[in-house]
């Protein structure tokens, strides 16, 4: 399969675990306000749609961080790496919508990340860990 393909399939895939990441996250970050009364369901809504997308401007560090840091990727070609994004993000989107079914507080980043690593692990690719020191 051309990789131009895989790249155009990555996106929307990737936009699809956005959508998903922002309805199934938004409601985790605005239930406790909007049940203790602490803000108006609208006042809440608005905001966390302003601070996410303030977030989703300020940058790609998080994704940096995963494709530099965590695994190493260098040992498999370009069509293998966007097989296994896609795989992990619709791992992420599986695990996001049963968690959203059955009411469950889970982490969309957590998620992608859980994703990545299987794949990693099922491909038996390198992982780089790190200490504190």
């Amino acid at each position: 399969m051309e990789v131009y393909v895989l790249a155009v399939v990555v996106i929307i895939v990737a936009l699809i675990f956005d959508g998903v990441n922002g309805f199934h996250d938004a409601a985790n970050a605005i239930a406790t306000a909007i049940t203790t009364g602490a803000l108006k369901a609208r006042t809440a809504i608005i905001m966390a749609a302003g601070m996410n997308l303030i977030g989703a401007l300020m940058g790609t560090a998080v994704a940096a961080v995963i494709a530099r840091d965590i695994v190493d990727m260098t040992q498999v070609s370009a069509e293998q790496q966007l097989f296994l994004v896609i795989a992990a993000l619709l791992g992420a989107i599986g695990w996001n919508l049963i968690t959203w079914w059955f009411g469950l507080p889970s982490s969309s980043t957590h998620a992608i990340i859980g994703g990545l690593m299987k794949m990693v692990w099922l491909n038996k690719l390198p992982v780089m860990m790190y200490t504190l020191s």
